[in-house]
């Protein structure tokens, strides 16, 4: 089991050095660029099967205690060591990032990402994969800040290469430089809380750290603490107001590029703070457990509310944009169920991170899907006269983009149901040493956060999927132009446009995030059984 963890983390990243090299002869198929856009398929494939039989093979009766470790000396001077391993915890997290990334290369090689090449889309993508399992999956304190950072160069290069200027001011280069300055100027600070955290405990395990529950640091020394790797995590969740990189990189990201940096990268600041910040600096954490879970509801509201104004009539709102927005609001939930600091709370979550990662997945691929039918993510042009109307030309496309709103609305039954609500029980009676009556006030602004989220994601589907009679967001002047504008070619002469509904690939590609995500709704002890052991056990100072 080991030396699948260390397969598992380690294969992306030698698969990445071998896309580079020159495919041989009789492998090429229809051309080099296809056997590269094969060869990351094959890569993540095996990949996904790696981690697919990591957690058959993972014991669910222990699932408090790190399996499949490795623990090995790196840099003996500083006690730096290469120690791997999963819990229950980490492991739904590094099946979800194998996943994603499969499916986004299976994608890619129906339909590749306009840009350079194959070969530099590919290893870039087998990087950025192998950055994000190592960060899931390392358990000291000086590779967790590696591996973090090791996703920066690729997803910057996949933003500004591969991307598009469409709806960003400045365009992709300007959207790519914005999401590096934020992270590095936010890592930088995280990395200053580490070694404090390192130096004066004597170690960077994880492990022993959490293990230790802050006893070995002082009250102050937890606060600095805290208050630095906060900053750094708190840029890379997104949370409010730090979150201002994240619309124009999902905006100008390829189709992947969104669906990694959603599914995935949003998970390392969250996840960051259940591994490293709770266990480790509780006191720092109870400190400043209220300026975080007011933080997170703030973004829920906020980010509600731009979609609200991004999906109005003649707002000229970016469907990506309002999906970038909407996952400020949905890990608002994150950070508010870890603030409170309960098992309820920090189970809530991991589900929600989870269920973000595969309906949000989801909705950026359907996205992908209209603007490469239409040319446009613009709600306006989706929704005009001669806009989508999916339930009427492309039902199947339709019904998979209402499956994915109300989803993401959380509608009981879907996963995205059960991590909000776990959330705001946990901030219904919060930690001991926290104020309940503003718990209680910020679990109150997030229900009412719910709301908003189901008013602006109906008025999505409503817009795009239902049609309107006439011309909306229009003059009547200006509806008969517009009407003779078709953006594809027209069916039947005087009828509707003619639209291509779910193809093959999209099919397949999007099929599992779909099936998850009704099987993670109805059966949510499926991750709750893994996760609930392993929070216990943090919370308690990892004691049994």
């Amino acid at each position: 089991m080991k030396i699948l963890l260390a397969v598992i983390v380690a294969g992306p990243l030698i698969g990445a050095g071998a896309a580079l090299l020159p495919a041989p002869p009789g492998l090429r198929g229809a051309g080099p660029q296809r056997a590269v856009l094969r060869h990351g398929v094959i890569v993540t494939g095996v990949v996904l099967a790696a981690a697919i039989v990591l957690a058959l093979g993972f014991d669910r009766h222990h699932a408090s205690a790190m399996q499949a470790t490795t623990n090995i000396s790196w840099i003996a001077a500083m006690n730096v060591r290469i120690h791997l391993g999963v819990d229950g915890i980490s492991l739904p997290l590094l099946v979800l990032t194998a996943l994603l990334t499969f499916l986004c290369a299976l994608y890619s090689y129906y339909k590749p990402p306009n840009g350079p090449g194959a070969k530099g889309f590919v290893a870039l993508l087998l990087l950025l994969e192998s950055g994000t399992l190592a960060t899931f999956a390392v358990l000291d304190l000086i590779l967790f800040f590696l591996a973090f950072e090791m996703v920066l160069i690729p997803m910057y290069f996949l933003i500004a290469r591969w991307g598009g200027d469409q709806g960003v001011s400045g365009g992709r280069q300007a959207a790519a430089w914005k999401f590096v300055l934020y992270t590095v100027l936010g890592s930088v600070v995280m990395l200053l809380g580490l070694l404090l955290i390192g130096l004066r405990a004597g170690t960077f395990d994880i492990v022993a750290l959490a293990t230790d529950n802050g006893r070995g640091l002082s009250p102050s020394t937890q606060v600095i603490a805290v208050l630095a790797i906060g900053i750094g995590l708190a840029v890379k969740t997104p949370m409010w107001p730090l979150h201002s990189w994240l619309p124009d990189a999902h905006t100008a990201a390829p189709t992947v590029g969104s669906v990694l940096l959603a599914g995935v990268l949003l998970k390392m600041g969250t996840y960051g703070f259940v591994r490293i910040v709770l266990p480790i600096a509780p006191h720092g954490m109870r400190t400043f457990a209220p300026y975080l879970a007011a933080l997170g509801v703030a973004g829920i509201i906020y980010g509600s509310l731009a979609c609200l104004a991004l999906v109005r009539r003649g707002a000229g709102g970016d469907l990506k944009r309002l999906i970038a927005y909407s996952s400020v609001g949905h890990m608002g939930f994150v950070l508010l169920g870890i603030a409170s600091m309960t098992p309820t709370g920090v189970n809530g979550a991991l589900f929600a991170n989870i269920a973000h990662g595969l309906i949000t997945g989801l909705l950026f691929f359907l996205v992908g899907g209209l603007k490469d039918r239409y040319g446009t993510a613009d709600l306006d042009s989706l929704a005009g006269a001669t806009g989508a109307a999916l339930y009427g030309r492309a039902p199947r496309l339709g019904g998979l983009l209402a499956f994915a709103a109300v989803a993401s609305l959380g509608l009981p039954g879907l996963a995205g149901f059960w991590g909000e609500m776990l959330t705001m029980f946990g901030a219904f009676r919060p930690a001991a040493g926290l104020s309940r009556p503003a718990f209680l006030t910020f679990m109150s602004a997030a229900a009412f956060g719910t709301l908003l989220t189901a008013a602006y994601l109906l008025a999505v589907v409503r817009r795009v999927c239902m049609g309107v009679r006439g011309t909306e967001g229009t003059t009547p002047a200006q509806a008969p132009a517009q009407a003779s504008a078709q953006p594809f070619p027209a069916g039947e002469p005087g009828g509707p446009p003619h639209l291509p509904d779910v193809r093959g690939y999209e099919l397949a590609a999007w099929s599992p995030l779909v099936a998850l995500t009704v099987l993670a709704g109805l059966w949510p002890a499926v991750l709750l059984g893994l996760t609930d052991p392993a929070v216990h056990r943090l919370l308690a100072g990892g004691a049994s």
